[in-house]
């Protein structure tokens, strides 16, 4: 495949091994479409009955897509960005639809770091995948703190956790474990670190047709050994908070809480972007009743609206390329924000028969 992205099949399972591990195995364009040939290939091939993704480090499934790049590649005088760019939102999204309806188990070893589009390739829909964690799980959609908005189809699975969770990882951007995993509805088991060379052995020496009653029976002693879901401790209050009618109410309900668990939410929200918290609310609120399609096409809109404007490009300049921490947001502030600012980021370049993504 690429010097990133290894496969092979062994007892009927497909299994794709990520292996850029000085990355974190943040997805490049390469990556995508090997990924996205190999799925293709594998899922009309009668010799394989189930697809393993994995990493070669237990630090990391994936971080999300390679960042610096978008940096480079952005930030050149095109409008919108570069061709290639333009491909890499393209075929990512087409890449997230096809793992979504995948016919064949499709499980993701969630070891380590999977932020962003790390999830996006993670989650199979609920008929075929299987999401394992473990304790070593740190799980986000970040993409507000480079002032982005939940891709990937974040906002169809985001918008369909439990109550107003979707609100709060979408907004703050902030990191939960494995017990927060399962209880949002972003994984379905748990397995311990020091258990998954085991699970791995298991997963080569089970046939494909067997491999999720055997991966659920591996699991199920170390159901407990999650923990606790510190999302379902906090529920109520997040639900309170998180389903204010806007980014402003969510921001003054939180400052009028002293809990802990309320400030480093607010803490966290008054560093990202006042601009795409603003669409990123808009955003999920929409995603609550779209198909995934229809959410894939809608962020794919949105990716282009952001590269012109250019926050994107701010966010990750001020992050990882400069590293100072200090990110010109714009519109500085939440007050600065207006609707129609908000508004224009939904409105189409393309007339839907030339949507990049209009045959999903």
């Amino acid at each position: 495949m690429t010097d990133f992205v290894k496969t092979t099949v062994s007892n009927r399972t497909g299994l794709i091994t990520l292996d850029r591990p000085r990355t974190l195995n943040s997805l490049s364009l390469e990556m995508i479409r090997a990924l996205t040939d190999v799925l293709l290939a594998w899922r009309d091939d009668p010799q394989v009955d189930a697809v393993v993704l994995r990493s070669s480090t237990e630090k990391a499934l994936c971080a999300g897509g390679d960042i610096r790049y978008f940096h480079d590649v952005g930030s050149l005088p095109v409008t919108g960005g570069s061709a290639s760019l333009e491909d890499f939102f393209t075929e990512e999204y087409r890449l997230n639809h096809l793992i979504h309806f995948y016919p064949k188990l499709y499980v993701a070893l969630m070891d380590g770091v999977v932020m962003g589009g790390g999830l996006g390739i993670a989650e199979a829909g609920p008929q075929t995948g299987l999401r394992v964690v473990t304790d070593g799980t740190k799980l986000a959609m970040p993409e507000v703190n480079i002032g982005l908005f939940p891709d990937v189809g974040g906002s169809y699975f985001l918008a369909r956790a439990p109550g107003k969770l979707g609100n709060y990882l979408g907004l703050t951007g902030l990191t939960i474990r494995a017990a927060d995993a399962l209880y949002a509805g972003l994984a379905d088991t748990f397995v311990p670190q020091a258990q998954m060379a085991a699970l791995a052995r298991l997963i080569d020496a089970t046939p494909g047709a067997q491999l999720r009653a055997a991966i659920t029976q591996f699991a199920a002693p170390f159901a407990a050994d999650a923990g606790s879901a510190t999302l379902q401790a906090q529920r109520a209050s997040i639900d309170r908070h998180f389903g204010a009618a806007g980014v402003a109410a969510i921001m003054a309900s939180l400052t009028a809480d002293p809990a802990p668990f309320a400030q480093k939410a607010l803490a966290a929200m008054q560093k990202r972007s006042p601009l795409l918290m603003c669409v990123t609310f808009d955003l999920l609120a929409r995603g609550a009743a779209l198909e995934l399609a229809d959410c894939l096409r809608l962020e794919r809109i949105l990716v282009r609206r952001n590269f012109e404007h250019g926050e994107v490009l701010e966010g990750i300049r001020a992050l990882v390329i400069d590293k100072d921490n200090a990110p010109r947001w714009n519109p500085p502030t939440l007050e600065g924000v207006t609707q129609e600012m908000v508004a224009r980021f939904f409105v189409s370049p393309w007339p839907a028969r030339a949507h990049p993504l209009r045959d999903l």
